[in-house]
């Protein structure tokens, strides 16, 4: 038994396809299917049910595969304390962010990173939660950017800032006259949503409860949806309805586009973590994340402690 021989296994589970477990690899497919048969007949049993198109493990396969899965985690560790000479803030960092950060946190994250790690590039992936949570857990990213609620088991998390929701409206909308608005206001008017597997959206469903009890009756086919913030910021501005953004999304020119209206206190508000596995072997490039997001001055944040 050998690590390549478990990464092949883990490559083929995560792939359910020999030929693409081969490529991610850089491989030959015979190769690594020679390699697991000869695992196979070393354990003296079928790790993967080959008899359909798509590749699945085992009962038994999918333990073994959990359990390679740590086995390379912990080899990793290895690598780095025999070369403890290494600069944790050396080499390329994998970070995973969320759709609803990464176009308001990146460009000025970037420009803190040259102050904080500027030997330590970053290699970036936007993508939802659950995606990269997967990605975390397969050792594919090093660190991802969510929105709590969020527990994974065997993955940490480090909190970064809280920033607070407001309410935007067309030109001439009847809230430009309040001060303020309740979440019960805003159930009463057709409000622009993000589209299901964002959890922005269901962090406004959960902060707006009558705006949620609405939705629930209306049904996701007469619910107005946006694939992205940037989008609804768009059909907010053209008058087809009003919506909520976190505080990064929003601009100094965003009055020209719509109005931005304050929730009553307490408003709703999201926090943001950075997540990362309980045995990642670099924890001064986490915290270097952690101090180059405090420099990045986003407004309207509060950065937590």
């Amino acid at each position: 038994m050998t690590l390549t021989e478990l990464r092949y296994i883990v490559a083929v589970a995560q792939e359910k396809h020999f030929g693409r477990a081969a490529q991610r690899c850089h491989v030959s497919q015979p190769t690594l299917s020679i390699a697991i048969k000869k695992l196979e007949e070393e354990l003296g049993l079928s790790l993967f049910d080959r008899s359909s198109n798509e590749v699945m493990t085992t009962n038994s396969g999918a333990r073994i595969v959990a359990q390679a899965r740590r086995v390379l985690d912990e080899a990793e560790v290895i690598r780095y304390l025999a070369n403890e000479e290494q600069s944790q803030l050396e080499g390329n960092f994998k970070l995973g962010l969320i759709f609803t950060v990464a176009p308001y946190l990146l460009p000025k994250l970037i420009l803190s990173m040259r102050q904080v790690a500027p030997k330590m590039p970053l290699m970036l992936e936007e993508n939802y939660t659950a995606a990269l949570t997967e990605m975390l857990k397969r050792a594919d990213v090093d660190a991802i950017v969510v929105a709590e609620p969020y527990a994974e088991t065997g993955v940490e998390t480090i909190p970064l800032y809280d920033e607070p929701f407001f309410v935007i409206v067309p030109k001439g909308h009847r809230f430009e006259e309040l001060d303020a608005v309740s979440t019960k206001d805003i159930a009463e008017e057709n409000v622009l949503l993000l589209t299901e597997g964002n959890c922005m959206r269901d962090q406004v469903l959960g902060s707006c409860s009558e705006l949620a009890a609405k939705q629930r009756v209306a049904g996701l086919a007469n619910t107005l949806q946006g694939s992205s913030l940037n989008t609804i910021r768009h059909m907010v501005a053209s008058g087809l309805g009003i919506s909520v953004l976190p505080s990064t999304a929003l601009t100094d020119n965003d009055h020209l586009l719509f109005s931005i209206v304050p929730f009553e206190a307490p408003a709703p508000s999201r926090r943001i973590v950075l997540a990362y596995r309980r045995n990642f072997v670099r924890p001064q490039a986490l915290a270097a994340i952690a101090q180059a997001v405090k420099l990045a001055q986003l407004a309207g944040v509060t950065f937590v402690d």
